[in-house]
C-alpha cells in the first residue's frame, strides 16, 4: 500500500487521455490500491483490477453521497439535485424503486422502432451530403442518444446545443470554476423544465416521474426530481454518445472484426458487449467517500470521507479475469465486464444504450458499406477527465 502519489494524473497529459490502460496495468501489478492525483488536482484513492474493482463497487464502507464527502476535498459536486448516484440506502432504494419500472427491458424493447427511425433520419441526412464525409459524433451518435433521451423524458423543446455544453463541461472540463457554473446553469435549466411539465404533464417518463408514487405514498421531492431530470438526460445522453462513437472507431480500426459484423449482424449484441469491456464510456466511477477505514484486496484506505475512485476501464482489462485482454474480439463470450458498474448502483439504462448502440450499428454498416476513418486514429481528440471515454469527433467518409 502506498500512500504518496503514486500516478500523477494531472500530469500525464495528451498521451493518458488517448491510451490510459498501459498506466492502470502498471499500477495494477504493484497492487489494488493508490494513492493518486486526478487531472483536476484533487488526491483520491484509485482502485484497479477486476476482482478489487467488484469488491469496491458494493463494499458498504464506501458511501455515494457528498454528506460524507471530507471538506477539505477541492471537488465540484457533479451532479443538480439527489439522485440514484449521489445516494445510499434507504434513500438511494426508494428513489431506484420509483423509477425502475420506466426502465425495465419489455418497456425499453418497446422503443426499439422510433430509435431505428431516428437513426435512420439522421443516417439519411449523413449519407445524403455531396462531400460523403461528416463527423459521426455530430451526424449520428450525438442526436440519436440526445433524441431517444429527449423523447423519453419528454423534452422536445430543449436547447440542444447549450445542453449538451453545460454537460460537457460538467463532466469532463479540468477547471473546477467552469464545472461548476456550467452545472448551476442546468440546474436552473431543469428546475424551470420541471416546472413547465408539473403544469402541463404529457404521457412521458419526467410526467411519470412528477406523478409517480410508491405503495407507501412516498414521492419525488422537487429536489430528487431535478436530480433524476440530470442524472437521466446527462448520463442518459453523455455515455451512449460516447458507446456508439467508440463503437465505430473500434471496427473500423479492426478491420477483420467489421468485416466479420458484415457477413454476420446476428453478432451486433456481442460486439456492443464487447466495445463495452474494450473501451466503455466509463472510464471511472463517480466519487465514492469513506465513511470509516476501509480494506480492499489486503490494502487499506483510511476513513473521513476520503475520494475513492474505481477503475472500471482497468477492472475490464485485467488478464486475471479476461483471456488475452488487449485483444478486441466481437466473438469473446459475452459478460463479465463491469462498464456498467455492479451491485445497487448497476446502471438503469443499460438496456437502454444497449439498444441504441445495436440499432446504431447495424443501421451504419447496412447503409455505408464503404464506411471508413477520415482521419490518423493518433490525431483524434478524446474526451478530457476521468469520468467519461469516448472521442470527442470522429470524421468518416464513404
Amino acid at each position: 500500500m502506498h500512500t504518496e502519489i503514486a500516478a500523477d494524473f494531472a500530469a500525464l497529459g495528451e498521451d493518458f487521455t488517448r491510451d490510459p490502460y498501459p498506466v492502470y496495468a502498471a499500477l495494477r501489478a504493484r497492487g489494488p490500491v493508490h494513492r493518486i492525483r486526478t487531472p483536476e488536482g484533487a488526491e483520491a484513492w484509485l482502485v484497479v483490477g477486476h476482482e478489487a474493482c467488484r469488491a469496491a463497487l458494493t463494499h458498504p464502507g464506501l458511501s455515494k453521497s457528498w454528506r460524507d464527502a471530507s471538506p477539505g476535498l477541492p471537488l465540484a459536486r457533479l451532479s443538480a439535485g439527489e439522485n440514484l448516484l449521489s445516494s445510499n440506502p434507504p434513500d438511494h432504494t426508494r428513489l431506484r424503486r420509483l423509477v425502475a419500472g420506466e426502465f425495465t427491458p419489455r418497456r425499453v424493447e418497446g422503443l426499439a422502432p422510433r430509435v431505428r427511425e431516428l437513426a435512420g433520419g439522421l443516417l439519411g441526412a449523413m449519407l445524403a451530403r455531396p462531400d460523403r464525409r461528416a463527423d459521426l459524433v455530430e451526424a449520428l451518435a450525438f442526436p440519436l442518444a440526445m433524441g431517444v433521451i429527449c423523447e423519453l423524458l419528454g423534452v422536445p423543446a430543449l436547447d440542444r446545443a447549450s445542453f449538451r455544453d453545460w454537460a460537457g463541461q460538467a463532466l469532463s472540463s479540468p477547471d473546477r470554476e467552469v464545472r461548476t457554473a456550467a452545472t448551476a446553469a442546468m440546474t436552473r435549466y431543469l428546475v424551470g423544465m420541471v416546472e413547465e411539465m408539473r403544469a402541463r404533464p404529457g404521457a412521458d417518463l419526467m410526467s411519470a416521474l412528477i406523478r409517480t408514487t410508491d405503495e407507501d405514498g412516498g414521492r419525488l421531492s422537487a429536489d430528487e426530481l431535478i436530480g433524476m431530470a440530470w442524472l437521466l438526460l446527462v448520463t442518459g445522453f453523455e455515455t451512449t454518445v460516447n458507446l456508439i462513437a467508440t463503437g465505430v472507431l473500434l471496427l473500423l480500426r479492426h478491420p477483420d472484426q467489421l468485416a466479420a459484423l458484415r457477413a454476420d449482424p446476428a453478432l451486433a449484441g456481442g460486439a456492443v458487449e464487447e466495445v463495452l469491456r474494450y473501451e466503455g464510456p466509463v472510464e471511472t466511477t463517480t466519487y465514492r467517500f469513506t465513511t470509516g477505514p476501509v480494506e480492499i484486496g489486503g490494502a487499506a484506505i483510511p476513513g473521513g470521507g476520503e475520494l475513492v475512485l474505481v477503475a472500471l476501464a482497468d477492472a475490464d482489462r485485467d488478464p486475471a479475469r479476461f483471456t488475452d485482454p488487449d485483444r478486441f474480439d466481437i466473438r469473446r463470450p459475452a459478460g463479465g465486464h463491469i462498464a456498467f458498474g455492479h451491485g445497487i448502483h448497476y446502471c438503469l439504462g443499460a438496456p437502454l444504450a444497449r439498444l441504441q448502440a445495436r440499432t446504431a450499428l447495424c443501421a451504419l454498416l447496412e447503409r455505408a458499406p464503404g464506411l471508413r476513418l477520415d482521419a490518423d486514429p493518433a490525431s483524434l481528440p478524446w474526451r478530457a477527465g476521468l469520468l467519461i471515454r469516448g472521442p470527442r469527433s470522429l470524421p468518416v467518409r464513404w
